[in-house]
Formats: C-alpha cells, sequence, structure tokens
C-alpha cells in the first residue's frame, strides 16, 4: 500500500503551471517543511524538518492556487511516486514526490496572521485554563448535571 499522510508548512507559494494538452489542467507544485522531532548529539530534543515535494493536479491544484500562500499550515494525503529524467548536461536526475489526493487547512485563517485570500474561519474561543496552571479548565457552578459524567 502506497499511503502518506503529512502535516506542515508551505515553504513558499505553489507554482502553478496549466498543462499544454487541450484541457488546460491546473498543475501545482510546492514544498511542505514537516516537522521531525529526535534526539540529537547532546541528548537535547531538537526540531528539524524534512522538505517534502508535493504536486497536485486540477481541482487540488487550482484550490492551491487560490487559497495556499507560503508558511500556510495544511494536512495533505497521497502516494509517494518515483521518477527519473535527464537534464540538459546529459545527467539522469532521480525524483520523489508525494502526488496529493486531498488537502486540508490545518490552522484557523486567524492564527496564520491573515492575508487577502478570501478563506475565512474562525476558531472557537477557547476557555482560560485556571490559575493552578494544571491545564484544565475550571468549570463553572451549577453546570454539574449537564456533564456527561459525574
Amino acid at each position: 500500500m502506497n499511503r502518506v499522510i503529512l502535516m506542515g508548512r508551505l515553504t513558499r507559494d505553489p507554482d502553478i503551471r496549466y498543462s499544454q494538452s487541450g484541457d488546460n489542467m491546473a498543475i501545482a507544485r510546492f514544498t511542505l517543511a514537516v516537522d521531525r522531532r529526535g534526539r540529537r548529539d547532546g541528548g537535547n530534543d531538537q526540531q528539524t524538518a524534512d522538505f517534502i515535494g508535493c504536486v497536485c493536479f486540477g481541482r487540488q491544484a487550482e484550490f492551491a492556487e487560490k487559497y495556499l500562500r507560503q508558511g500556510t499550515k495544511i494536512a495533505v494525503t497521497g502516494r509517494i511516486q518515483t521518477g527519473s529524467y535527464t537534464n540538459k548536461d546529459g545527467q539522469k536526475v532521480y525524483t520523489t514526490d508525494v502526488v496529493l489526493d486531498d488537502i486540508e487547512f490545518a490552522e484557523s485563517k486567524n492564527s496564520q496572521g491573515g492575508d487577502s485570500t478570501g478563506y475565512s474561519y474562525s476558531a472557537p474561543a477557547r476557555p482560560e485554563p485556571s490559575a493552578a496552571g494544571d491545564g484544565f479548565m475550571n468549570i463553572p457552578d451549577g453546570i454539574d448535571e449537564e456533564l456527561p459524567f459525574n
């Protein structure tokens, strides 16, 4: 089975081209910076990134052209495809891309800093954590009977 799921940020705006055939199909190429966590020589947790080439066609490419910009955090699914070609110098170049089936936003427009893409989504307001700093929300008095557990 050849299935890939990635979440990362675009390193730059997608490169959009249109096929020369009669259907003028859109083709979008971009690179995702996908975080990788691991231990380095010093034993400290450091975050690094893999830069993974992605390509999509048709409606997905039109979506990428309209809504995706450098820094946008997205989640994608697709398949790995390898290939090769001979460059101008006569050298064989091997390629590996993720051919995308699906693209989804992984954060709201507000947390991206906003831009003029026309995409708008407001995340619901989050309650403040308790003063104890334990990461749990304080439950207001009087709603105990509305909770699904006691």
